[in-house]
């Protein structure tokens, strides 16, 4: 299964952006999604998930800034992003489930977009 990211790019600090993941010729159903981002000499570390029925859960950093949806019609996977601070900068890469149920766990995930870059500088 190939997940095939886009959006991302540069923005200032305060400003905002939208990722998004799209699972082409695969059902959504029962599939949880989560995102996930690495910075430079860091590792991959947890953004957001959010569960086949809707239920989501943020990273305490990104909490009341960013948001995970999901349109499983059209097999679209969302994060908004808002009020980016220089610290939210890297590569940030969309992942799917096999499971229903959400996880924070990198390990939980079988199938993995291509990543994209967002960097925030001013």
């Amino acid at each position: 299964v190939q997940l095939v990211q886009s959006g991302g790019g540069l923005v200032q600090p305060g400003g905002s952006l939208r990722l998004s993941c799209v699972a082409p010729g695969r059902t959504m159903s029962n599939s949880a999604m989560g995102w996930f981002r690495q910075a430079p000499g860091k590792e991959r570390e947890f953004v957001a998930t959010i569960s086949w029925l809707g239920y989501a859960e943020h990273a305490d950093s990104v909490k009341g800034r960013f948001t995970i949806s999901r349109d499983n019609a059209e097999k679209m996977t969302y994060l908004e992003m808002n009020n980016l601070k220089p610290e939210d900068t890297g590569v940030y890469y969309c992942a799917l489930r096999s499971s229903g149920d959400y996880s924070i766990m990198a390990q939980d995930y079988a199938y993995w977009g291509q990543g994209t870059q967002v960097t925030v500088s001013s």
